[in-house]
Parts: C-alpha cells; sequence; structure tokens
C-alpha cells in the first residue's frame, strides 16, 4: 500500500493544532475589558498614522502617540476609565498629528519633484529654442 503525502500532511495539521492548543490551555485567561469608544479611536488613529508612514516622516508625535494608547490600555486594565479615556484622546491626537505630519511630508516632497521636473522641461526646451 502507497502512502499518500496528503495524509502526512493532514497529520502535520493535527500536530500543529495540538500544539497550539496545549499553549493556550496553559496560559491563564484573563479577563477581557472591552474597549471604550475612546480607546477604539485611539488604536485606528495610531494605525492610520502607521499606514501613512508616520514612523519615517513623523516620528516623534508617532511614538507619543504610541506611549499614550500603551498608557491608556494599561489604565484600562487597571479599570480607571476617567484616565483611560484621557489618554486614549491624547493618543489619538498625536496619532492624528503624526498621521497630518507625514502627508504634509509626502505632499512637499511631491511638490519638489514636480517642480524639478518643470525645470528640466524648461531647460530643455531653452536649448531647442536656442537652436
Amino acid at each position: 500500500m502507497t502512502v499518500s503525502f496528503a495524509h502526512f500532511r493532514f497529520s502535520l495539521h493535527v500536530m500543529a493544532a495540538a500544539v497550539v492548543l496545549s499553549a493556550i490551555g496553559s496560559v491563564p485567561l484573563r479577563a477581557q475589558v472591552a474597549m471604550t469608544p475612546e480607546l477604539e479611536a485611539a488604536v485606528q488613529a495610531v494605525q492610520r498614522a502607521d499606514q501613512a508612514d508616520a514612523d519615517q516622516y513623523a516620528p516623534e508625535p508617532l511614538n507619543a502617540a504610541r506611549q499614550a494608547l500603551a498608557q491608556a490600555q494599561a489604565a484600562q486594565a487597571a479599570r480607571d476609565k476617567k484616565l483611560a479615556a484621557d489618554l486614549a484622546l491624547r493618543a489619538a491626537v498625536d496619532a492624528d498629528l503624526a498621521r497630518a505630519r507625514s502627508q504634509e511630508a509626502v505632499a512637499v516632497a511631491e511638490v519638489q519633484q514636480r517642480r524639478t521636473e518643470i525645470a528640466e522641461l524648461q531647460r530643455t526646451l531653452g536649448e531647442e529654442g536656442g537652436r
């Protein structure tokens, strides 16, 4: 009888699932605290800043946003709703600032690129007009 490779693949999946389930079972479950709207907004703002390449163009406000978000999450875990909301709002504002600065830097770079292209075209046209 010939053993199929599909049988091995299935066995590997079963073993991987068993390892994952045993790892999950060994970790004590903590009570999950539902995210507040302020905290969700802060998480989304940080994600938008990440997507706008704020790491490259506006690292300081992005780092401030990440720190405030981490503090907000810790305050929420400690059940300090007021502090968590305040820190989440600060994180969202810092993340929005980082995103805006990043978008500005990209726009400025694009404008500079276009100006360079225009100058090159004008130089080329000037050379051809002089012939």
